[in-house]
């Protein structure tokens, strides 16, 4: 693995942290691919049986950052607290995920427990791979809520409604048949 200068690393940090606002103002994370790699890749666990995997940066954009982003206008998702490991190429970084839509006493709609990405730095700008975690349990859980006080964006509904169609969805598969392993 290889090092690099501590504070290249940080400008990375920071350009990222401000293309992330960007995107989020915008509601559309797609021009973040612009800050991976080609041959990048970017995954998370759905559960014990189930991991979702991008495999280069027109899948990244495509899939992580538009359809499983999709839905998800108006959603922040401000970090916490980040840690670099210059010596490895490494970042981690905490975050919240919180909605847009607000509960009757005026609280945002916040997905509980902790979430986060571990990144690995390429060089020049770009990561070479990115793994998320989240609370699978508590992200259902908001989004149900949600759904029964009617606040749920029509984007999230589609995106429901495509979970429970039962086809195959782009970029899901079956816990350790992934093109690229999470580990």
């Amino acid at each position: 693995m290889p090092a690099f200068p501590r504070e290249e690393m940080e400008a990375m940090v920071a350009r990222w942290l401000e293309a992330n606002r960007r995107c989020e103002e915008r509601g559309d994370w797609r021009p973040l691919a612009d800050l991976y790699t080609e041959d990048a890749t970017y995954g998370w666990n759905i559960g014990p049986d189930q991991d979702f995997m991008a495999v280069g940066r027109a899948e990244i954009r495509d899939l992580a950052l538009g359809a499983e982003m999709g839905g998800l206008d108006g959603w922040t998702y401000p970090y916490q607290r980040i840690l670099i490991d210059e010596g490895n190429g490494e970042v981690v970084g905490f975050w919240k995920q919180v909605a847009d839509a607000v509960r009757p006493d005026g609280t945002p709609y916040e997905v509980p427990g902790i979430g986060g990405s571990w990144f690995r730095y390429a060089g020049d700008g770009r990561w070479s791979w990115q793994r998320d975690w989240f609370d699978l349990g508590n992200v259902t859980a908001v989004f149900v809520e949600m759904m029964k006080a009617g606040v749920l964006s029509d984007g999230m509904r589609r995106r429901l409604d495509r979970a429970a169609a039962g086809r195959p969805i782009p970029g899901y598969y079956r816990r350790g048949e992934s093109p690229v392993p999470l580990w």
